[in-house]
């Protein structure tokens, strides 16, 4: 082969990488542009005023395609399907309580994004900012607003495999004093001090004590459900395979998702409520695997995301074990209900 021949080839080799890399830019290009158009037969969104004082209302990540994609949205909660109004604040992850909110942001750079937590007041302003220190995975506000948390992965990406790690926060939103991580309190398993280089925390819910709250620690290839102490600074272990938990409105029960042995390693959950006086266990009508902390609606409900056509779709399924899932809200996640 002569060395013209070889420059020849390299220059054709060269020439086609760079048609697929223009090919590649053109496509997400155009695919970026169609994801800022409404799509047919999609919910209509439209400018407003958003409040987290408003009776009777759902707020929302919105994931309909279209000029206000990602923007806490609002409906009533009676009427989840219909017209939704935008507030213009963009969201990975939200929840509110109390005229409270925590809104996990993206903040894109040239090179790579990071990520930060927003505490909201009622109207949506900015209170507090605080760095991220990967995804954003879960958010949660105590009944009374008094505290928020939020989870984000620093390090594998799904919580469906094992290698991964997570970083969980709790701030008092009255004074902005930040815990940063909930690996510095002490962890109480089968009634003694346990420490463990791998213990790893997630998806907090709050009671409304603001002292007690419950999360998943993960160490040893096992998951637990744990009750915290705010003012202690303790975690203790009270069952195991519980991941995500969410507490009911009365305090007396935790849906959460559930780890069931024979199901695929990529879709391993079912969704259970966990009966914390008892310790009994009941599963949920929802046969699918839920990846996501589970929200209730009301004392009955639960209320939870599963993949769809522009993300994520938002189903409720009763919280006794009968009944059967429906969908109830399209290109929606991350709901708070605001009573």
């Amino acid at each position: 082969m002569t060395v013209r021949t070889r420059i020849l080839i390299l220059l054709s080799a060269v020439a086609a990488l760079a048609a697929v890399g223009l090919a590649s830019v053109l496509h997400a290009s155009a695919r970026a542009d169609r994801r800022d158009r409404p799509q047919a037969g999609g919910p209509q969104v439209t400018s407003g005023t958003v409040s987290l004082t408003g009776h009777g209302r759902m707020v929302f990540r919105n994931m309909a395609w279209g000029p206000h994609r990602d923007e806490l949205t609002s409906v009533p909660a009676a009427d989840p399907t219909g017209p939704r109004t935008a507030s213009g604040v963009k969201c990975l992850r939200f929840y509110a309580a109390s005229g409270t909110g925590v809104c996990l942001q993206a903040v894109h750079g040239p090179v790579s994004d990071t990520y930060r937590a927003l505490l909201l007041d009622a109207r949506l302003r900015t209170l507090h900012h605080y760095d991220v220190p990967g995804i954003p995975s879960r958010a949660r506000v105590s009944p009374t607003g008094h505290f928020a948390a939020w989870t984000a992965f620093v390090g594998g990406d799904s919580y469906a495999g094992t290698n991964f790690s997570t970083r969980t926060a709790i701030v008092d939103t009255r004074t902005g004093a930040l815990i940063p991580t909930l690996e510095a309190f002490r962890i109480v398993r089968d009634g003694r001090p346990y420490h463990a280089a791998d213990a790893n925390f997630w998806g907090v819910t709050f009671a409304g004590d603001d002292r007690t709250f419950y999360a998943t620690l993960a160490t040893g290839g096992h998951t637990y459900l744990v009750r915290g102490d705010l003012r202690a600074r303790t975690v203790t272990t009270l069952h195991a395979n519980v991941e995500c938990p969410s507490l009911s409105p009365d305090g007396t029960r935790v849906a959460y998702k559930k780890r069931v042995e024979g199901l695929s390693k990529d879709a391993p959950w079912r969704l259970y409520v966990l009966d914390l006086r008892t310790m009994h266990e009941t599963p949920l009508a929802e046969p699918r695997s839920v990846d996501d902390q589970a929200v209730w609606k009301n004392p009955h409900t639960i209320v939870y995301a599963l993949p769809g056509d522009y993300g994520a779709d938002l189903y409720e399924v009763p919280a006794n074990g009968s009944g059967h899932p429906h969908r109830i809200s399209p290109a929606a996640v991350s709901p708070a209900y605001l009573p």
